[in-house]
């Protein structure tokens, strides 16, 4: 089974990108074929600083690094290393409506967000579906603003499969039900565009003051605490197994509960967490043309896979012209 994923170098990694897609990411590289890639072409939409964009590239692939991806067991690369990818969105583009992707949420969100209406973020659903269909990914980790995206993709499979024979792999989401949609800070989904987020590799003394900004009710001390749409109790969840989470909500349910001192220890929960990721991204940083030379390397492994389905595409179409 194929499993692919990506992530945007637009911003810092926080604690939704690593609990909703990169831990998934990296515990699928032992029972799975793993590919996974950054995103840069997507990041155009939002980036327009190449200084920023380069930074951000090499700093999303030492965090991948850094929390256990193994280049040997899966394709790890950057999407504008691969040029088979606008091949193959151009080949996706022509059995693509425009009704389809009219219908895009993301595309309506960002720009009622103000974000200008270009080709490109209208055209990032054809995209995506060639990052998924470019290697015949069989499952898709995604959160449930992504789900359209790969349903979409799904879509244009199904339709250049009709129109032109069967090509490529019909993709499906995988979405962990528990953890589709993490909170930010204010109890929105945790997320870089909306300053709502913890960063798992900032310093001490920002982490803290993220933590103990979690919002939180009015309930008194000696009242029990409710833990439905309870952003603080949401993300101590995450760093627990089934019974601790347990405890936790009995500990909210238990009149005496003080917010401010949950705050404190999940903040030490979280920095001790992440403390020895932390030592192995620094040794990345310290070292960047290793990190180069690794995703040049996955680069070149996985456009062996990626020719076998654009050439499958091209010929299917009619350009292999030479093919008869």
């Amino acid at each position: 089974m194929r499993v692919l994923s990506g992530i945007q170098p637009s911003g810092n990694l926080h604690l939704g990108n690593y609990f909703a897609m990169m831990k998934r990411m990296i515990d699928y590289q032992e029972s799975s074929e793993l590919f996974c890639f950054i995103v840069n072409y997507h990041a155009l939409t939002t980036v327009t600083d190449p200084n920023l964009l380069r930074q951000k590239t090499l700093d999303a692939a030492m965090d991948f690094l850094a929390l256990g991806l193994d280049p040997k067991k899966s394709y790890f690369w950057v999407q504008g290393d691969l040029p088979e990818v606008h091949e193959l969105s151009w080949l996706l583009s022509i059995v693509t409506s425009m009704g389809l992707l009219e219908r895009s949420h993301a595309y309506k969100d960002k720009t009622a967000k103000g974000i200008i209406a270009t080709h490109g973020l209208f055209a990032y659903p054809v995209l995506m579906a060639a990052d998924i269909l470019l290697c015949g990914a069989n499952k898709v980790p995604v959160g449930k603003d992504q789900i359209q995206h790969v349903e979409i993709a799904r879509d244009i499979a199904l339709r250049f499969n009709h129109t032109f024979g069967e090509t490529f792999v019909i993709p499906e989401a995988d979405i962990e039900e528990d953890i589709a949609t993490i909170p930010g800070i204010d109890g929105q989904k945790m997320s870089k565009s909306y300053g709502n987020a913890i960063d798992i590799f900032s310093d001490e003394k920002t982490m803290r003051q993220r933590v103990m900004a979690i919002k939180t009710d009015s309930t008194p001390v000696e009242e029990p605490k409710s833990i439905q749409d309870n952003p603080l109790f949401d993300i101590y969840s995450l760093f627990l197994d089934e019974n601790g989470q347990q405890e936790l909500k009995e500990r909210f349910e238990t009149p005496g509960l003080r917010y401010g001192d949950v705050k404190k220890e999940l903040f030490g929960v979280i920095w001790d967490y992440f403390s020895p990721y932390r030592e192995k991204r620094e040794q990345y940083a310290n070292d960047k043309a290793y990190v180069v030379d690794v995703l040049k390397m996955g680069a070149e492994k996985t456009r062996k896979v990626a020719q076998e389905y654009v050439t499958k595409a091209r010929n299917n179409v009619g350009l292999n012209y030479y093919n008869f």
